[in-house]
This record gives C-alpha cells, sequence and structure tokens, in this order.
C-alpha cells in the first residue's frame, strides 16, 4: 500500500517536472511583465518623494496556500492549508523612519479569524552603516531564519532551522545592523518571554543576537556571496516560551549566486537546557535557473542530539508521529515556477527523511511528504 501511495505522489513530481521542461522547450509566452507592475502598483496606496513629512503608505503581506501529503512507516496524513496570510500596512516618514505593522490571519479555520501581531515596529535609518528597530520584529540566525518565508527557495525552512532557530519569529526587541565597505552586522537584544499574539508576557528573561558577514560578490564577480557567522546567547528561564529551550546557538552559513545557479549552506549547533539535548546539524542546498523562470532545487538536511529525544520533525511529519528523535536526515527535491518573481510563485517539492530515536518511545519516523502551493506577496 504505502509502495502505490508513494509512487502515486513520485508521479505527480514527475508532471510538474515534465511540464516545466516542456517551458524550457517552448518560447516564453508569459504574461507581460508591465500587467504585473500594473497589478502589485496598487499595493501603493501613496508615495510622493516632494513630501517632506510621508513619503510612502503601501500595503504589505503574503498569502501562501499548499496542500501537504505525506505517507510513512508510521502512518500517512493530507491537508490543505493556508499556511500563511499576513495583512498590514508599511510607511515612510521625514525620510529616515519606517512603521510597519502587519498582522497575521486564519480564515481557513475563521475562529479564531485573527491570530498575531508579526511586525509592529519603528526604523531609524540614520545611513547605510547603522540602522535602528524597536517593536516587535524577525530574528535572523541560521540560513533560513535569515529568509523571509516571502523568498524561501524551498517550499518550507529546513528542520534545522525548525529546530535551532526560533519558529515563531516574529520577538518584541530593538536591534541595531547595517553595512560598512563589504561587512555587515546586526545586533539585537529581544524578550524571551511568555508569548501572546501581541507583545508578550514579559514575564521571563531576554537574548541577544550578535551577526557579522563579509560580502565576496564583489570579488568574485557574482551576484551574491557572503559569509555570516551569527550567535545566539538566552539566559535560561523556564518561561521564555517565544524561544527554544537552547542557552548558546552558533550558526556559519555561506550563500553563493550566480546568473544560471547557486547553493546555500549553514552549520549550526546549540546548547540546551530544561531537557533539550544539545543540538548539531548541517544544510546544504544548491539550485539551478533553468529559464529565468524555472528553478530546480535540492537540499539536504542532518541533525544529531548528544541525548535521546533531542531533536523535532518537521512541520508535516509531526502530523504523523509528534515524538522526538536523536538523528535526522532528509533529502528534498523541488521546483519552483516564477510568475513575477518572489512576489508570485509556484513551488513544489518533495522530501525524503527519516528519524532515529534511540529511546524507541515514539520518535521514529521514516518516509516521503510531498507539498506544492501558492505563494503571493506584496
Amino acid at each position: 500500500m504505502r509502495f502505490t501511495r508513494t509512487c502515486n505522489i513520485s508521479a505527480v513530481i514527475i508532471t510538474v517536472i515534465t511540464n516545466g521542461l516542456l517551458v524550457l522547450a517552448a518560447p516564453e509566452q508569459a504574461m507581460a511583465q508591465s500587467v504585473y507592475d500594473d497589478i502589485w502598483k496598487l499595493a501603493e496606496w501613496y508615495r510622493s518623494e516632494q513630501n517632506e513629512v510621508v513619503q510612502s503608505v503601501l500595503f504589505s503581506g503574503r498569502f501562501q496556500y499548499e496542500f501537504a501529503a505525506v505517507d510513512a512507516d508510521q502512518g500517512t496524513h493530507q491537508e490543505w492549508n493556508v499556511r500563511r496570510m499576513r495583512l498590514g500596512v508599511k510607511s515612510e516618514w521625514f525620510g529616515q523612519f519606517t512603521v510597519h505593522v502587519e498582522a497575521g490571519f486564519n480564515p481557513q479555520e475563521r475562529d479564531p479569524f485573527y491570530r498575531r501581531l508579526t511586525e509592529a515596529n519603528v526604523e531609524w535609518e540614520a545611513s547605510d552603516v547603522f540602522a535602528l528597530k524597536l517593536g516587535k520584529q524577525g530574528v535572523a540566525f541560521t540560513t533560513d531564519g535569515s529568509t523571509s518565508s516571502k523568498e524561501l527557495l524551498t517550499i518550507d525552512r529546513s528542520n534545522l532551522a525548525n529546530n535551532m532557530w526560533f519558529p515563531d519569529e516574529y520577538i518584541p526587541g530593538v536591534s541595531a545592523f547595517g553595512a560598512r565597505s563589504n561587512w555587515v552586522y546586526h545586533l539585537g537584544v529581544y524578550t524571551g518571554g511568555g508569548v501572546n499574539g501581541e507583545f508578550g508576557e514579559f514575564d521571563g528573561s531576554a537574548f541577544g543576537l550578535l551577526s557579522i558577514g563579509y560580502d565576496f560578490s564583489e570579488a568574485l564577480g557574482v551576484e551574491d556571496a557572503l559569509l555570516r557567522g551569527n550567535y545566539v546567547y538566552q539566559d535560561p528561564d523556564p518561561n521564555n516560551t517565544f524561544t527554544r529551550q537552547l542557552q548558546h546557538i552558533t550558526s556559519l552559513n555561506f550563500r553563493f549566486e550566480d546568473v544560471r545557479w547557486g547553493f546555500r549552506v549553514d552549520f549550526s549547533a546549540a546548547s540546551g537546557y530544561l531537557g533539550q539535548s544539545d543540538l548539531w546539524g548541517v544544510m546544504t542546498m544548491p539550485f539551478f535557473n533553468l529559464t529565468s523562470r524555472f528553478q530546480v532545487v535540492g537540499r539536504h538536511t542532518y541533525l544529531s542530539s548528544e541525548s535521546a529525544n533531542g531533536v523535532r520533525l518537521a512541520r508535516y511529519e509531526n502530523r504523523v508521529t509528534d515524538g522526538r528523535g536523536d538523528r535526522y536526515n532528509e533529502f528534498y527535491v523541488g521546483v519552483n515556477y516564477y510568475f513575477y518573481g518572489h512576489k508570485l510563485k509556484l513551488q513544489s517539492g518533495l522530501q525524503f527523511a527519516d528519524m532515529k530515536d534511540s529511546a524507541a518511545d515514539g520518535g521514529a519516523y521514516s518516509g516521503v511528504a510531498w507539498t506544492t502551493g501558492l505563494r503571493v506577496s506584496w
């Protein structure tokens, strides 16, 4: 039975890839770029560089809808899912300040329809060298944790990010960032306390982020080549629920992209507290741009914990079994079709994964998962 279901899933993926190859063989007949430009221009509610007070008022948000199917030794699962729906406003003031307010909604279940604030912050850009952001904001570390869900090359973040990044993503704090010559930096202090839909309970402790990188793209003559090191220190506190129970996190990332191909690499390690085992992992992600619209992506993720039950499964794998293990190995192959860059795209990915569970208490997993979805953003 499992073999039949796996073949069915694989057949769908083969069909997607075949259709993509037909795109390669035929001239591109896509909608003119100007039509997409006109549609997305509607998100610009106001723009005037001559206004010294308010320079712009823009609609911001994203809508992500997907279908997922999992076929594992431990069971099966299928679902249609509004993965993300966020709506908000972003405006520029006095030539230096940006105010961004955005909230997440749940139209699929509708009770509650409103879920939480995501972005709710003010940014002051004094210069290219120094900017300051105050409020609820994304915390960027690890390769996928530093990448907006609007711009992921795989349909979802890797399980390395799921285990070592803070997947609540938007956390109240203050951060400073900027660039000088080829160097980039990001410093931040954030609350780790009790999570709620707004700014948290402020009943726990805090964590700090230090991120420093160097851009090699000019030296190598390519579009992107950034090496970045991240370090997170979190004061251990049982009330910290915005975060994972990790005290020290280090992550070394490198991303490279030229016109036709590129890759991303992430080496990360973390020390746990309150029963969370120490972790380490590596993620590699090569990709190939077969045309300006059609892209093939691969990914390998390996995770290991020092003690039993230290590693979580990925989102849809966790629907089959919610136990934990101590060694995770995953291979992913996916295809992306960009109608309007990352603002409008279709993504599809096939994921083969295994979890070893030395404690034999429900964390073992071996299966294949397929996720395909539409991504729209403004």
